[in-house]
């Protein structure tokens, strides 16, 4: 079925809702970085975002929706997902922001070129030169020759990769599996994996009341750019909507 152009344009304003949202997240991020660790604010994260996913879809009668028919692959996303958001809540306290964001916009560049193998997407001129000049961009932007690769850039390059996984799995998802059902399963697979994450030392940090606004900064900005993100691959091309 061909991409009309309406569709594409509302995928686009769903995708800057993400972006707006991913930009308060980095602000809130680096601003818990020094109070929880990457694990801590996953974990308060989802455990937040499964009460506000539940409240919504019981105030909109869509709890019907949630399914357990495709739990392999919402597994695959959610593993995915929580690879890359760790490190990227890891990279946003060492590295700048604009070093940041620039590795986190290679994950487009890998769903392109993933996306023909898993969705049979078609890889096209037009897209393959944009994947190089955005290749370009990233280099003059982030300009690793000039700081070295630290443990804070390998974490953002490697996040991408996550992410990559994730929009690619989602897509899948959306083609059986409502919003309601792929973000429930989101905060309750990601709180699972970050209590044992940030538990693993057997100390986890509580929120206080001088952070806690941080924290729900996070638990509301990561649900509506999860919203944005799964409502754009409705309408568009996963390649399209990166």
């Amino acid at each position: 079925m061909s991409l009309s152009i309406t569709d594409s344009m509302k995928a686009g304003v769903w995708m800057l809702g993400a972006v707006i949202s991913f930009s308060l997240m980095a602000i809130a991020g680096r601003e818990l970085g020094g109070e929880l660790d990457s694990f801590e604010i996953m974990l308060w994260r989802s455990i937040a975002g499964i009460f506000i996913v539940l409240a919504l879809a019981w105030r909109f009668n869509t709890l019907n929706q949630i399914k357990f028919n495709t739990l392999k692959l919402h597994t695959i996303r959610n593993v995915s997902h929580f690879f890359g958001q760790t490190l990227w809540y890891f990279a946003v306290t060492k590295v700048t922001l604009a070093q940041l964001f620039a590795f986190e916009f290679t994950a487009p560049l890998w769903v392109a070129l993933i996306a023909p193998l898993f969705l049979k997407e078609t890889l096209t001129k037009t897209k393959f030169l944009s994947i190089f000049i955005g290749f370009i961009g990233i280099l003059m932007i982030a300009r690793p020759e000039a700081t070295g690769l630290s443990a804070g850039m390998l974490a953002a390059i490697f996040c991408a990769v996550g992410f990559a996984g994730s929009i690619l799995a989602t897509k899948l998802l959306t083609r059986t599996q409502s919003v309601t059902c792929i973000l429930f399963w989101l905060t309750v697979m990601q709180c699972v994996m970050s209590i044992i994450g940030a538990g693993f030392d057997g100390i986890i940090a509580l929120p206080n009341t001088a952070n806690l606004h941080w924290v729900a900064v996070i638990s509301v900005g990561g649900l509506t750019a999860h919203f944005c993100i799964t409502t754009a691959l409705t309408l568009a091309p996963a390649s399209i909507v990166a």
